[in-house]
Formats: C-alpha cells, sequence, structure tokens
C-alpha cells in the first residue's frame, strides 16, 4: 500500500493547531520559534492519535459516529489520565481555572462537570474531528482509503506513548497530577465503553432517507454559532447545562441531516471549518499565561484564523470540484 505522506503529515500537524495553538491561550502565544518547536512533542500529542484514529475508522469501515465515539475516547484518556486536568480546581497558574471548575465541581467524585464536558468534547470537535475532515477534504480522491502502513502506524503509536509519557511525568513533577487510583480506574473503564462503542456503532449501515439538507454555507453557520455559544456560555451550572443543551441539539439535528441522500462531504467540511473559525474568532478574548504582548496576542490570533479560513476556503473548493463522483453510497459509511 502506498503511504499518503502529504495528507498523513497535514493532519499530523493540523491537529495540534486546532486543538491547542489556535486558542492562544499559552506564553508561546506569539512566537513562531518556540510554536514550531514545541510540535515535536504536540504532534505526536495531538496529530499521532488523530492520524490512528482515521487509520482505525476507515480500515474497519467506521462511519463517522465510530470516530467521534474514538475522539472521545481520546479526549478521556488526554484529560483525565495524561495531563489530568478535569480533576483539577487549579493549574498551571490560569488565572481563570478556579472560574472554570469550581461552580460545578463535585466534591464526592473529584470533578468538574463543566470541565469534563469541555475538555472532551473540545478534543472530539477540535483536535481529532474537524482536523480529519478538513484535511480528507483537501485530499478527495482518498478520503476513505487507509494512508498509512504498519510500520508508521506502529511509530505513531510509539511517539504518542512517548509524548504522553512525558506530559504525564511533568504532571507529577510539578504537582499537577492530582487524579486517585479510583479516578484513574474509572476513566480507563469509560475509555474501554467508548472505544467498544465506536466499533460496534460505527459499523452499522447509515439508513439514507429522501430528503433534502440546507446548503453548506447554512451548514457552515450553525456550526459557527453553536461553537461561539459552546465557548461562550458562562461555566455556571446554569451555563453547563445549556453547553449540555447546545451540544446533544446540534449532534440530533446533525445525525438527521447526515442520513439524508442530498448530505455530502461539503456539508461534513462546514461543520469542522464552522467550529475552529469560530474558535479562532473567540481565542480573541482569550488572555495569554506568561508575558505576551499585545502585538503578539493579535497578531497570532490573526495568522492562525486566516490560515483556518484559508484551509477551508481551499478545502471546500476541492470537496465541492469532485463531490459528485465522491457522495457515499448506503452500504460504505462517510
Amino acid at each position: 500500500m502506498r503511504t499518503a505522506w502529504l495528507p498523513a503529515l497535514a493532519l499530523f500537524v493540523l491537529a495540534p493547531v486546532c486543538a491547542e495553538y489556535l486558542w492562544g491561550y499559552d506564553d508561546s502565544t506569539g512566537h513562531p520559534g518556540t510554536l514550531v518547536g514545541n510540535l515535536i512533542i504536540f504532534s505526536p500529542l495531538y496529530g499521532a492519535p488523530a492520524l490512528l484514529i482515521r487509520e482505525l475508522a476507515r480500515r474497519r469501515g467506521l462511519g463517522w459516529p465510530g470516530i467521534l465515539l474514538l475522539a472521545a475516547a481520546f479526549g478521556v484518556v488526554q484529560a483525565a489520565i495524561v495531563d489530568q486536568s478535569m480533576w483539577s480546581t487549579g493549574y498551571r497558574d490560569i488565572p481563570y481555572w478556579e472560574e472554570m471548575s469550581v461552580p460545578t465541581y463535585l466534591a464526592p467524585i473529584g470533578l468538574s462537570l463543566y470541565l469534563a464536558l469541555s475538555f472532551v468534547g473540545g478534543h472530539v470537535i477540535l483536535s481529532i474531528g474537524s482536523p480529519i475532515a478538513l484535511v480528507e477534504s483537501l485530499t478527495p480522491v482518498r478520503r476513505r482509503d487507509p494512508w498509512l502502513g504498519p510500520v508508521v502506524l506502529w511509530t505513531l503509536v510509539v511517539l504518542y506513548g512517548a509524548a504522553s509519557a512525558l506530559v504525564l511525568k511533568d504532571a507529577y513533577d510539578t504537582g499537577e497530577a492530582s487524579a486517585t487510583l479510583g479516578q484513574l480506574i474509572a476513566s480507563a473503564l469509560v475509555v474501554v465503553g467508548l472505544v467498544v462503542a465506536a466499533l460496534r456503532v460505527g459499523r452499522r449501515r447509515a439508513s439514507v432517507v429522501v430528503g433534502s439538507v440546507p446548503r453548506p454555507l447554512l451548514v457552515w453557520g450553525v456550526a459557527f454559532v453553536a461553537m461561539i455559544g459552546w465557548v461562550a456560555i458562562p461555566p455556571t451550572r446554569i451555563g453547563t447545562a445549556l453547553v449540555a443543551l447546545t451540544a446533544l441539539g446540534a449532534g440530533v439535528v446533525v445525525w438527521r441531516w447526515s442520513h439524508r441522500e442530498a448530505w455530502s462531504q461539503r456539508h461534513v467540511l462546514a461543520l469542522a471549518s464552522g467550529a475552529v473559525v469560530a474558535a479562532g474568532c473567540f481565542a480573541f478574548w482569550t488572555t495569554p499565561i506568561g508575558d505576551v504582548s499585545q502585538f503578539e496576542k493579535y497578531g497570532h490570533n490573526s495568522a492562525l484564523l486566516a490560515g483556518v479560513v484559508l484551509l477551508s476556503l481551499v478545502a471546500a473548493w476541492r470537496a465541492g470540484h469532485l463531490d459528485g463522483t465522491l457522495r457515499p453510497s448506503p452500504r460504505q459509511p462517510a
């Protein structure tokens, strides 16, 4: 099997950009050299899982429900086991962390509901789902094909394991790791459950029904508004409930649309693009930690936003140009 190096490399880099850099929250914001250097850790940490999830999905014939469930499993691993930020009421001296975590913190289990929903959902949408949809839209001819051979796949497993070990070690060295043994076991069980669900649900044949769907531009607008609402709603108890309802409502609407025969790769791209562009826009209101000047902050925000907009436009052209020959059949999941 010929390795698709270019799309694989694109996903390897795009996943950490969407997961970390797009938000502009870290002290590396606006420092190009540091951002490029940090890819040594962030690409194995985010890009490797994105590639592994995509390869598993395409080799096993899993559709988007399977991909998103696997992405949720990765989100739990990352936030609950690797960096353990989901359990913390104070993390890396981020000034607004307590504001995010405390209102919905459940002391008996040591978990902030808002952080759990926000982190796992963020990994599903920005770390895994959107980067895969964007890169597959850039390479529509091979979007259903496996891209990597066994040697590269095992290399990615090793890279992710090494990067995760470094992050976990740093969390313990700095005292940021706060998960108890019970919390780690519970998290592992949730991960197993999500993976099993992905393998079972993802392989079910999608029933396609007759019906129209909104134009991709309108789908993009829905994704943009939903994502802005997700991150703009305050992390109070009521706000967390609204976030959950927003996610549930958007999921139901997309589920119904995606089962109609008019649904295409351009609609999948519109969902992904709307989400990442919304995150790029909201990042202008993010306060970075550390010593970051206003020029560095807004230059970073502007460059990343322009980048994802340009990438979205190119992907839309590519997906639209070949969409007529690439619509999924009822027997082949999208």
